[in-house]
């Protein structure tokens, strides 16, 4: 394969992946990362809370969270534990992949 067809492979593979991220977002609707403290805030304003959390990361424990709230959707990441209000449901995931 020449130079020029090995870029242009690149190319076409680099524009699919922007079209797969781009068609993920689209799917899962709009994703708001915030901070630890910042996700509790929330999850405290919501009555009722339901959130989909994992503790698996490459190197150790990594806790990643999910919640909707007012049609969005908020995610944080975290080393440590995040602090959940008494009675939330939660849901465990084998993986969170957020697009992007």
């Amino acid at each position: 394969m020449s130079n020029g067809a090995s870029a242009a492979a690149r190319g076409a593979a680099a524009g699919a992946a922007a079209a797969a991220i781009a068609n993920a977002v689209k799917a899962s609707g709009a994703i708001v990362r915030v901070e630890p403290a910042e996700f509790s805030r929330i999850l405290e304003r919501v009555e009722d809370p339901l959130v989909v959390f994992t503790d698996r990361g490459l190197f150790g424990p990594k806790y990643q969270y999910l919640t909707a709230y007012k049609g969005l959707i908020f995610y944080t990441k975290s080393k440590e534990l995040v602090a959940l209000p008494a009675g939330a449901e939660t849901i465990p995931a084998d993986k969170i992949w957020i697009p992007g």
